[in-house]
This record gives structure tokens, sequence and C-alpha cells, in this order.
């Protein structure tokens, strides 16, 4: 993918002063800080040379901010979180499941929203867990990865959780038991909608008791709460390209920003309401800022999680006992991680010889660096 013109970056870097005006509290404030000066020399930086013996060149590079929320520093953590997450999977049907709450909770989102956002998680493996339980429906021990995202397309605060569920689990006799539809369908999604009310409002109750008034309470009950059950993926190899499109997403990609100028920033969005029709919208900075800031979340709050037999804590005896049972499903080969490759030869691999702080780089670092430039290639 190349490279893109315009950064968030950039708009932060130019409202620097202000940021704080734009946020709710001063972690927001340190996180945009952040991302204002990824891969700039106030993070200090390294000194690279190319082990080509052809090539040999040095490279100056900058630190990144490898903040989870900077539209920079997610490329390498997703490969790395990816090929983890091949190491799971199963030869079985997978399902894409999405919990949404209604835009009546993003008031309370912003004010309280390490509880919300933790709830949600909690509601969400409670029904999958539950249904699969059901003799009903399964009756087995049930997996599930979720992953958070609060964001709509123009950036508005939409709180929604996307989950990855194995369609089967395992039975008391420790074989693994597919789901009743042979791999059509999970559940009933009215019925998982209407738990998910149910037990989401039952635990704001405990939670918040009288802060928030019974009326409150009732007008959630108004409203049908989206549980959207997408049909099977077509195989593990499209398992993986979903996570890849979805674990370490961020609120806006530098590449959707075709313009920052006269304190306005134009970025593409996708209404996928009417076919995913594109347009661009355009907002000031104050109001960009604004929205980014929705989507920082609170210090320490973990966006991936990971339930029943595919948690850290079964899936090391369960997952290669199920592996063995099922057999492992076949991946296109990837081969390693790509290591730094270097620009100039596009051969070698760049090896860090020196790091500086954001004082700069040695004299003697820049020297060679500035001959090399002046040498013909």
């Amino acid at each position: 993918m190349s490279i893109p013109v315009h950064e968030v970056a950039h708009i932060l870097e130019r409202n620097r002063e202000h940021l704080a005006d734009h946020c709710a509290n001063s972690w927001q404030v340190r996180t945009l800080h952040a991302l204002r000066k990824c891969r700039t020399a106030a993070l200090g930086g390294h000194i690279d040379r190319c082990n080509n013996p052809a090539c040999h060149k040095l490279h100056l590079s900058y630190n990144s901010c490898r903040n989870r929320h900077c539209p920079k520093c997610q490329g390498h953590k997703k490969e790395e979180w990816i090929r983890a997450r091949e190491a799971d999977l199963l030869e079985v049907p997978y399902f894409h499941v999405v919990f949404t709450m209604p835009t009546e909770l993003n008031r309370l989102c912003l004010y309280e929203p390490k509880l919300v956002y933790g709830l949600l998680f909690k509601t969400a493996w409670g029904i999958i867990r539950d249904f699969g339980g059901n003799p009903k429906f399964l009756g087995g021990q049930m997996g599930m990865i979720a992953i958070l995202h609060t964001w709509g397309q123009n950036l508005s605060l939409h709180p929604h959780l996307h989950c990855i569920v194995p369609g089967g689990g395992i039975a008391r006799s420790g074989k693994w038991k597919p789901t009743r539809s042979k791999g059509k369908y999970l559940f009933p999604v009215k019925a998982m909608s209407q738990v998910f009310r149910a037990r989401f409002v039952a635990g704001l109750r405990k939670e918040l008791g009288k802060q928030q008034p019974p009326s409150f309470y009732q007008s959630l009950f108004q409203h049908h709460w989206v549980v959207y059950c997408k049909r099977p993926f077509y195989g593990p190899s499209q398992v993986v390209e979903y996570l890849g499109r979805y674990t370490h997403k961020i609120a806006i990609s530098n590449h959707r920003i075709k313009s920052h100028g006269d304190g306005n920033v134009r970025f593409m969005v996708k209404d996928y309401r009417h076919g995913g029709k594109k347009s661009v919208l355009g907002l000031p900075d104050a109001e960009f800022i604004r929205r980014f800031a929705l989507h920082i979340l609170p210090k320490g709050f973990t966006r991936i999680r990971h339930y029943g037999i595919l948690s850290s804590y079964y899936k090391r005896t369960m997952i290669p006992q199920l592996q063995k049972d099922l057999g492992m499903p076949k991946l296109a080969e990837t081969g390693p991680l790509m290591h730094r490759k270097c620009p100039i030869c596009k051969k070698g691999n760049l090896v860090t010889v020196a790091t500086f702080t954001a004082r700069g780089p040695p004299e003697h670092w820049l020297e060679q660096i500035n001959n090399q430039m002046k040498t013909p290639t």
C-alpha cells in the first residue's frame, strides 16, 4: 500500500496548543500528543544499515509511538497477532457475530466507558456461552474472540462488538459437537437480541443503581438491540482475512484523509445503508479532533478478548487435542514475518547500528549519511 499524503498526525500537530480543549480527560490528551510525535525527532530514533554488501547504505529513522490508537503503528502488531491466531484455528465453520448497543447509551459511554464497554464484553460472552451450553441449541462448551469497535464511518460514537465464534463446542463427553444446523447458522438472533437487551440493562441497574432514574432503564427496552450473525466464513483463510481487517483497526486510517487545508479535514466515508456508497465528509479541525478522541479507550482497557476454549487458560490443552481430532486447516503459505527491507536496493535487510534520543543523532552519523547522499549510487 502506498504511503499516505495526509495524516492524522498533521492535523494534531497544527492544533498542538489546543488539543486539551477537545478532550474529555488527560489520558486522551496524552494519547493525542503521542500520536502527534510519532516517527518524529521528538521521540528519538535510530540509524540503520543495509546488510547487503553491494549496498551497505545508512538510513535515519525516527521511533514510533507504538500507541494502539495510532494509524502508523498497527501493521506489525497486526501481523504478529494474526500468526498467533492462525495456530489456534480448527477445521470447523466459524461465525461472525456483532453485538450493537443503541445510541441512547452513547452519553453514558462518554462518562463511564470502562464500565459500559466491560459490561458489553461480559454480556456478549454470557449469551454465547449460555446458548451454547443449552442442549436445545448445542449443549457444549464454546469459545469466542471479541473485538471492540467504537466508531462509525463518520467518526461518530457507535460502540459494537465483533465476535468470531467456532461453530460448535466441547460436549460433556469431551468430544467436539457441531451446531445442530450443520454449520448453516449459529443461534436464533431474535432470541439472542432479547436476552442481550435484558441482561445488559440488568447489569447497568446493578452497577449504577439509583445513579440513573427508572425512566432511563425503561427507555432502553423501547429500542431494538441488534445482534447480527453473519453466515459462516467460507473457510479458515477467510477467518484470517477477517482478523487482519478488524483486530488492529483504528477509528480512521491515514489513507482515508483526502485533504486538511484551511483548518478543515476532508475524509472518505462509506454509507453501508446504501450499498457502501462512498462520499467525502468535511469537518473543522476542532470537530475532527473531538470525534477522534471519542475512540481513545481508557488506560489499560483490553479491546481484544478471548473466551472459553479460545482463552489462554484452556487453549494450551484443548486446542491441540481438537486439532488432532478434527484436523488442522490448510492455510496459504505466508512465510516468516517480513524484515525491514532497504528502501534503496530492495534486497538487504536493515540492521540497527545506533540509537539516539530526542536530542538528535550524533554528528558523526549525520556526517556519514550526508556524505552518502552526495555519492552517486
